[in-house]
């Protein structure tokens, strides 16, 4: 029977893990093993190997055929170094102490690659994030300075909203001031027709008072009085002659003073 180095698939979905394993070639890959040499995980970098060297050698020199992948790691791992160098000791080309020196240094160097290539990957990996870093912060303060400049012109456009407001308010004042205005003028208008139908009533009592000339004509007959008075001197040229109204008869006295009434009443 032919037998197999081969890689045993574990894990869920998306992130497998492998069993390095010896089984019969015959068997499913997920099957029965043999014998299990080691862990292989592929999701880290680099990936981690877990593995028997020695167990590995020996099944390797018993027979054992690896597959591809299988034989990537196990020459990661120096298994097949070490096989060759337990070829030499066999065939006498130098002695086991010589071999297990040659191996330790090859061990040795490998571990330093291994390591420069974790420390490469760790300062690339803080380069990035650096980088990503600076990226963030660049972008904050671009978002920052553009949330300023768009505070600062919402700021100006609900001042220049406010002013406007305050425009439309004032003049909205100033119509309505207009506009009460209008309305106390057209009210004072319509009513002022009215008073001025009241005062021109006024005439009436004025056409009343224009009957006082009425008065006035009768004190201008003061005249007459005066009139009167200018005939005083008929009275005097009759005081004159009071010796003939002496000796006149009482009839006559009185018929003489009922014409001088009659001459004062003929004037009105």
């Amino acid at each position: 029977m032919s037998v197999k180095i081969r890689l045993q698939r574990f894990g869920r979905k998306g992130r497998p893990i492998y069993h390095i394993v010896v089984a019969d070639a015959r068997a499913p890959r997920d099957g029965r093993y043999i014998a299990r040499l080691g862990s292989y995980n592929p999701n880290t970098n680099p990936a981690t190997i877990d593995l028997s060297v020695d167990d590995s050698v020996q099944w390797i020199r018993n027979g054992a055929q690896p597959t591809d992948t299988c034989r990537a790691i196990l020459s990661y791992k120096g298994v097949m170094m070490k096989k060759h160098l337990q070829d030499g000791v066999a065939k006498g080309a130098f002695s086991a102490e010589e071999a297990e020196s040659k191996f330790g240094l090859w061990l040795q160097s490998k571990e330093e690659r291994i390591d420069a290539k974790k420390s490469g990957l760790k300062a690339a990996g803080d380069e990035r994030r650096k980088a990503r870093m600076a990226a963030e912060s660049k972008l904050n303060q671009e978002r920052a300075a553009a949330l300023i400049a768009k505070k600062s012109a919402l700021a100006a456009e609900l001042e220049a909203a406010a002013r406007a407001a305050a425009a439309e308010a004032a003049g909205e004042d100033a119509d309505a001031t207009s506009a009460q205005q209008d309305v106390e003028t057209a009210v004072m208008d319509v009513h002022e027709p009215a008073a001025d139908v009241t005062e021109d009533h006024e005439p009436e009592a004025v056409a009343t008072e224009d009957h006082e000339p009425e008065a006035d004509a009768t004190e201008d007959h003061e005249p007459a009085a005066d009139a009167t008075e200018d005939h005083e001197p008929v009275a005097d040229a009759t005081e004159d002659h009071e010796p003939v109204a002496s000796e006149s008869t009482p009839d006559q006295s009185a018929e003489q003073a009922t014409g001088e009434a009659s001459v004062e009443a003929d004037p009105a």
